[in-house]
């Protein structure tokens, strides 16, 4: 992953919902070289829950996992019935930068964006992670992105992103499947637009953003530690759910319903003060409101509605379903 790349997603708060979080170590373990076996070809992906009001108006819940098994082809028969009969469709549930995107990524080219991945009082990793912990970083770095020196550079954050994302391609996987192509295809073909449920941080000059990143102390070692957690001994999980969305084990999905690594990685922005002077402050309880509160309307004027929301938040205790039954309505597994 190219620096200037990984700079992007640092402003853009680490799109990592599929990071599993896992359990600190209390010395540095030894790395267990595991080939998980990744599911591919035509697939037909997991059932969805149907939650009901008293009118008999449905909303049916496609839950999502990232990353999936980056050769998959999923049938999406059932999915599309749904869609092509629905009357409203709900985004994901989250948080999202409300900028110029397209003049966003411009910028991520420009030397200011690619120094931003850098600590700002020009540490190395060595500087800035205790030594144990750099310990068990070297040898997987070696493993996973080389010898080579350029990511010593990089802030912890910025390194978890590139190490992360080069231990999924070893194994067979992506968080950029072709699912949401699919659905929005889906979307499309019914004359839909999904509503935005998402809670959007304000980002009004992007340019000015990247100096605040560039300037910005993070405390992000964490983040870092957590995906090494994750690198170390929970890639064959990873593989596991991929696999068990991908060929509809309902039960098997639940069940592995990892926590994100998104509380460590994404909280070191939203706690900085560039993320307090954004308004980045509550994001999951604030994206919970927004989309329950989406979710309660569509119920109540439409038929039939179609969401997505990742597993996680939805089976988890007092997630998305949980509360949907104590306010009354009535849910169904698949």
């Amino acid at each position: 992953m190219a620096r200037a790349i990984a700079a992007g997603v640092l402003l853009a708060g680490l799109a990592c919902a599929g990071l599993s979080e896992g359990r600190a170590q209390s010395s540095p373990p030894e790395v267990v070289d595991l080939a998980p076996v990744v599911v591919s070809g035509v697939q037909p992906g997991p059932g969805m829950w149907q939650v009901r009001n008293a009118q008999g108006h449905t909303l049916w819940i496609l839950g999502t996992v990232s990353p999936l098994p980056a050769r998959l082809d999923w049938r999406a028969d059932e999915v599309e019935a749904v869609i092509a009969s629905a009357d409203a469709v709900l985004g994901s549930p989250g948080w999202s930068l409300d900028a110029d995107v397209g003049f966003f990524g411009r910028l991520t080219l420009l030397p200011s964006a690619m120094k931003a991945a850098h600590d700002p009082e020009g540490r190395r990793l060595q500087d800035i992670l205790p030594a144990d912990l750099y310990a068990r970083w070297q040898p997987l770095k070696q493993r996973y992105l080389g010898r080579g020196d350029g990511v010593e550079k990089d802030r912890p954050l910025v390194a978890a992103t590139r190490l992360y994302a080069a231990a999924l391609d070893e194994v067979g996987l992506t968080p950029r499947s072709g699912v949401g192509k699919q659905l929005s295809k889906a979307y499309k073909r019914r004359g839909l637009t999904p509503v935005v449920t998402k809670v959007e941080i304000e980002v009004d000059d992007p340019r000015k953003a990247l100096k605040e990143v560039r300037a910005s102390t993070l405390q992000d070692v964490t983040c870092l530690q957590r995906t090494l957690d994750v690198v170390e001994h929970q890639l064959p999980l990873l593989v596991e759910r991929a696999n068990a969305w991908a060929v509809g084990d309902t039960k098997a999905l639940q069940q592995l319903a990892l926590k994100s690594q998104y509380d460590a990685c994404v909280g070191a922005i939203a706690s900085s003060e560039l993320g307090q002077r954004r308004g980045m402050t509550q994001l999951d309880a604030r994206a919970s409101a927004k989309w329950l509160a989406a979710a309660r309307d569509a119920l109540a004027r439409h038929p039939v509605t179609f969401a997505t929301v990742p597993v996680h938040s939805l089976v988890e205790p007092g997630g998305y379903l949980d509360r949907l039954r104590q306010a009354g309505y009535t849910v169904q597994s698949p």
